[in-house]
């Protein structure tokens, strides 16, 4: 039985991820040894891997989706945090609403909230 999923995005400065991971998205660091950084809650999660060709209404793949509780009020954070917003919100048909952001590090990252 899996037990864990770590997404491991490969960087040379760990500290872009604070602002966007933890300070934003509220996540806390659960390991720091100064090569890797790790980014969680202390929530149990699902485990589950996607695989896409698509990202929804033809959209980019994006390399992770998180799922948030207030998707709005995240979406602004981002925007005054000067994070470049790829897809603005919007009222998914299959009942999610969303956005897509650059994260730091170039990477496109899907932020949704179940409607």
């Amino acid at each position: 039985m899996i037990k864990r999923i770590v997404a491991n995005i490969k960087t040379e400065d760990l500290s872009k991820a604070d602002l966007f991971y933890q300070d934003i998205l509220g996540m806390k660091i659960l390991m720091d040894h100064g090569w890797i950084k790790t980014f969680g809650n202390e929530q149990e999660a699902k485990v589950q891997v996607s695989f896409a060709a698509q990202g929804g209404n033809n959209t980019e793949v994006p390399l992770l989706s998180i799922e948030v509780d207030n998707v709005d009020k995240l979406c602004e954070k981002m925007k005054l945090a000067g994070f470049e917003i790829v897809y603005g919100i919007t009222n998914e048909d299959w009942g999610v609403r969303r956005f897509f952001v650059k994260d730091p590090f170039g990477n496109l990252i899907n932020i949704l909230q179940h409607i």
